[in-house]
């Protein structure tokens, strides 16, 4: 029986490498709008977080986002990313 290779992607909070499924992702859509994406399936460029606040709030002091992502996030943005996430 073959085994199958489980995609990986580095959080942006804590840098560490972890399989995909255990990540969140933020997309920024073609719109331009950043969306957190549950399913991991949007169209547009991505980026991966783990889903504890701490990682969250260690990539958006480090403005991790928005090198990832080659869009600048306004404030409220970043609280609402961040509200969805402490909910989700």
């Amino acid at each position: 029986m073959k085994t199958r290779k489980i995609p990986l992607r580095m959080c942006l909070g804590c840098e560490e490498m972890r399989p995909k499924k255990e990540l969140i992702r933020v997309v920024r859509t073609p719109e331009g709008t950043v969306e957190l994406d549950p399913t991991g399936k949007r169209n547009g460029r991505g980026a991966y977080i783990c889903p504890h606040l701490e990682c969250f709030q260690r990539a958006a002091k480090g403005k991790r986002f928005q090198k990832s992502l080659d869009v600048e996030l306004t404030p409220e943005v970043l609280a609402e990313l961040e509200r969805k996430l402490g909910s989700s």
